[in-house]
This record gives C-alpha cells, sequence and structure tokens, in this order.
C-alpha cells in the first residue's frame, strides 16, 4: 500500500512538473530581470514582439488566445517573457510582476499591452477608405492599389523613432523593388513644403502623401509613432506594427502567401 502511495505522489510531481515545462522554459529569468527598469527594457525591445504570431501561455502555462493574453498585459500586472523552445514556434508566458518593481515597468507594459491589443483588433477588418494624392502628384486610393499587398508606414517629421527607421525601410523597398505585387506609401501628418524640404536632406523610399494627421487621428485612431500597416491584396489589414522589426518579420510573411 506504501508503494503504492509513493508510485502515485512520484506520478503526480512529474506529471504537474511537466505541464509547467512541456512549453520550454524562461529565456531570462523572470525575477531578475525586473531589477532595473534599463534591463527589462532592453529585454522587451529586443526580444519580445507582440505583433508576430505566438502561442500565449498564462501565469501558470495554460494556453490562452492571443487576445486574452494582450488584454492582461494591457490590463493586468505581469511582464511577458519568451520561453526556450527547440521549434519554430514562439512561446509568451506571463509572469507576474514583483512587488517591489519598478512601477514604471507596469505602467509601461500596461500601455505597450494596450497599443498592441489595440492593433491586434484591427486585423481583418478593412482599411478605411481614402483616395489622395502623393507628393508626386499621382492618386493613391483603395481602388488604383487592388489587388496588391500594401505596407504603409505612418510618421511625421519631428518623430525621432519615424525618422531613425528610415535606412531600414528604404533598404526594404530594394528588397523588394522587383515585386510588382508589393507597394510602399507613407502618410505623414506635415505640409507639402515641409516635407519636400525634410525629404531632400533624408530620403525616404516609399510614395509619401502630406497633410494626413486628421485621416490618421480619426479614420485610424492612431496614438502612437512610426505606426506600420500591412494590407493584404483583398484591402484587409493584416497587421499593425509598431516599429521596422515587426514590419520586416511580417512582409516576409505576408510576400509568400
Amino acid at each position: 500500500m506504501k508503494k503504492s502511495i509513493t508510485i502515485i505522489i512520484t506520478f503526480l510531481i512529474f506529471t504537474s512538473s511537466f505541464a509547467q515545462n512541456k512549453f520550454g522554459n524562461p529565456e531570462v529569468n523572470p525575477i531578475q530581470i525586473q531589477k532595473t527598469f534599463s534591463d527589462w527594457s532592453i529585454y522587451q525591445s529586443k526580444k519580445i514582439m507582440l505583433s508576430r504570431d505566438f502561442t500565449a501561455l498564462d501565469s501558470s502555462s495554460k494556453e490562452i488566445s492571443k487576445e486574452a493574453f494582450l488584454d492582461q498585459l494591457a490590463n493586468g500586472n505581469f511582464i511577458p517573457i519568451r520561453l526556450k523552445s527547440e521549434d519554430a514556434v514562439y512561446y509568451y508566458k506571463l509572469f507576474k510582476i514583483q512587488p517591489k518593481t519598478d512601477t514604471s515597468i507596469k505602467a509601461t507594459i500596461n500601455q505597450i499591452g494596450f497599443d498592441a491589443l489595440k492593433n491586434y483588433k484591427m486585423e481583418g477588418t478593412a482599411f478605411p477608405p481614402f483616395s489622395f494624392k502623393d507628393l508626386d502628384g499621382n492618386e493613391v486610393s483603395n481602388e488604383t492599389m487592388k489587388g496588391k499587398i500594401i505596407v504603409i508606414k505612418c510618421w511625421y517629421i519631428h518623430c525621432t523613432p519615424c525618422i531613425r527607421e528610415f535606412p531600414q525601410v528604404n533598404k526594404l523597398t530594394e528588397e523588394y523593388k522587383d515585386r510588382k505585387d508589393i507597394l510602399f506609401i507613407s502618410l505623414a501628418e506635415d505640409s507639402p513644403e515641409q516635407l519636400k524640404a525634410f525629404l531632400a536632406r533624408k530620403p525616404l523610399s516609399y510614395a509619401v502623401i502630406p497633410n494626413m494627421k486628421e485621416y490618421m487621428n480619426e479614420s485610424l485612431q492612431l496614438n502612437s509613432f512610426p505606426t506600420h500597416f500591412i494590407l493584404n491584396k483583398e484591402g484587409l489589414i493584416s497587421k499593425v506594427l509598431p516599429n521596422f522589426e515587426s514590419l520586416e518579420v511580417a512582409l516576409a510573411k505576408e510576400s509568400k502567401l
């Protein structure tokens, strides 16, 4: 009898351990990474890409929807950590924020989660109707771009992160220059005169549409820049992305569909 109980206890411990680790262990120490805002911020910016496709796990290692995961980041008390994995799937797990952790970490994660959730909910919806002219006088509209993959960068002249990624997005357009089914356009808040003067010093390979502040605020309801959109060939929003790194990954996937 005693031997049977021992076997049962051993089995329960094993299965419990397996349930916790079957997705892999954290790639960093979840407690250690919270020691300073700088440590967490560097990890977050380099390793966590909430716009990508990933398997979402709650704090008890239970699979949940991506929407539920992002909602908990936006409204809860968690940090996301990637788990080590030998397969091609990304696993992100929620870990509790420690009581003595810098409160700015939680505040920043809540904002990141809020933006990521908002972006995620836009996926699969139609891009708002538009018909504008770029700086060269070319008409750009939903109709003229039908049947193509559209990459849209939203920015303005005084947005430092927007300008910092110019060399990267210019390189991206060069990479896809032979793909006639992929178009790159940008929506800018600034006037044609301001943009022409600025772009003479800092060129952008995208078609640039001026005076888009009202459209971006009201139709797209943007509150952070840069923001990138990828539209599929049906004119639906495939991805909404916060930076070049996310854009590069998402476009590589969309271009193969």
